[in-house]
């Protein structure tokens, strides 16, 4: 999942220039456009954040509060971006959760991605080896010039030490670290999508597999935040309305060992959850009757045969036996 977006709390709180482009648009989620004709009193008008010429020697960055987690890569994107992109990059990364984000002493700054030679007009990516939450990252451009997009990949960080484990939670919520590993289509929208934590805004938001045209079904494999138990299942088909699965069903199991590459709908150790139920177009479908498996730590829902989900809600009891991987 993307950490440096806004829909989850990722805001960019300030730069060193943003005179040609505004650096908020540097996390919009829109993949950015270009528009031929369009200027403003400062020049052209480019999608994304770009700073003026430097006559005076050193490099230009700008600042990103990120929802917590860690990050597993980057996607540096310098599209449209011609003659006037940074031929390298690098980023640094801190840990602060202080209201006020601004006075970050440099000494907090721990360098995650190296000097970094870039392209105009491309998409750049970048895999991290880093397990330490991080909260703020800072993007340096050597030495000024324009960046469309970052996007920064990695896993949400839940702070479980002031929750009572007898409260009810989403287990599955990508802000409580749940993510979406794999699935077997996701032709019109990315399995990412079920687990963010607002309400679907239209029916690209969401789960959505192609049309079948053969026997079977369409499935994804998610990863709770914690291991836990299941109380409630929400699945939520907002907006789809001639596309809608005509059912679905729920499936848990126990692998918090396993290699998450080599858990596929074939493993033996998935047991009943939620037997095939019906679903309906846009609506919240609640399922409470739900068979008690004991704990677990991965999900696999079917829907029959495929269709679009906008959101999976799965509320639960965390193990108090488990910690978060980071803790």
């Amino acid at each position: 999942m993307n950490l440096a977006q806004p829909r989850i709390g990722a805001q960019v709180v300030c730069a060193s220039d943003e005179f040609f482009a505004e650096r908020h648009r540097l996390i919009s989620p829109a993949d950015p456009v270009f528009m031929a004709d369009i200027y403003d009193e400062n020049g052209k008008w480019m999608d994304g954040w770009e700073s003026r010429r430097r006559r005076d020697g050193g490099h230009d960055w700008c600042m990103i509060r990120l929802c917590p987690g860690t990050i597993k890569g980057f996607e540096i994107d310098t599209s449209f971006f011609t003659g006037n992109y940074p031929p390298e990059a690098s980023i640094d990364a801190c840990q602060n959760f202080d209201s006020d984000p601004d006075p970050l002493d440099d000494s907090q700054w721990q360098p995650l991605l190296g000097r970094v030679s870039l392209k105009g007009n491309s998409q750049h990516y970048f895999d991290v080896e880093d397990d330490n939450v991080r909260t703020h990252l800072r993007l340096n451009i050597f030495p000024d010039g324009g960046i469309a997009r970052l996007r920064a990949f990695g896993v949400a960080h839940r702070d479980w030490s002031d929750h009572d484990p007898a409260d009810p939670v989403d287990l599955v919520a990508l802000l409580n670290g749940g993510r979406a590993l794999a699935c077997n289509d996701m032709h019109y929208g990315h399995m990412c999508k079920l687990i963010l934590p607002d309400q679907s805004i239209n029916m690209g938001d969401g789960w959505e597999t192609r049309r079948r045209r053969d026997p079977g079904h369409d499935w994804v494999i998610l990863r709770l935040g914690l291991p836990g138990s299941l109380s409630r299942a929400q699945i939520e088909t907002q907006w789809f309305k001639g596309n809608y699965p005509a059912g679905c069903a729920l499936y848990g199991a126990m692998l918090d060992d396993m290699v998450e590459s080599a858990i596929t709908p074939e493993l033996e150790n998935w047991q009943e959850i939620l037997p095939f139920s019906e679903l309906g177009p846009d609506g919240v479908h609640v399922f409470e009757d739900l068979k008690q498996i004991g704990t677990i730590s991965h999900v696999m829902l079917n829907i029959y045969p495929d269709g679009g989900i906008s959101r999976l809600r799965l509320i639960g009891f965390r193990d108090p036996d488990f910690k978060s991987p980071v803790e």
